[in-house]
């Protein structure tokens, strides 16, 4: 007891599109652990995006996924892309991030991955964030 511990998960990269859409039935989302992420921010960040890919889709739009060179992107890409046959569910770490460009010493990967992560999830965010109406804007001031 306490060492060790089963989750339940869906063999993801089989089943689901990278909407965190069931294939079979595209008005099904899944999020959380059972998509097959580990860890509570982990499974939180899947909520998130199934939230944001659902709202999407009743707005009759569809959102992109975030980058992999951002946490959440690198890690939905994980649970959506790997290979079905041996699927796992994993934690994010910087082993699911694209690689960075060139060579950065070990001490300064960190940083990079994060400044990278940064720029890449605001540029995401703005395309996914509907524009408020100007007048709406001028109504609230």
């Amino acid at each position: 007891y306490g060492s060790m511990h089963r989750n339940t998960f869906i063999n993801s990269p089989a089943l689901l599109n990278e909407s965190l859409q069931l294939k079979s039935r595209p008005d099904l989302f899944f999020a959380g652990q059972i998509s097959g992420v580990e860890g509570y921010v982990e499974s939180a960040a899947m909520g998130l995006l199934a939230g944001i890919f659902a709202a999407a889709m009743i707005a009759g739009k569809q959102a992109p996924p975030p980058p992999r060179s951002t946490a959440i992107g690198a890690l939905l890409h994980h649970a959506v892309c790997s290979a079905p046959g041996n699927f796992q569910p994993m934690n994010v770490n910087f082993g699911l991030f694209e690689p960075l460009p060139g060579r950065v010493k070990k001490r300064q990967r960190g940083e990079a991955y994060a400044r990278r992560a940064i720029e890449a999830i605001q540029k995401w965010r703005d395309g996914v964030q509907e524009k408020k109406d100007p007048s709406a804007k001028a109504s609230e001031e």
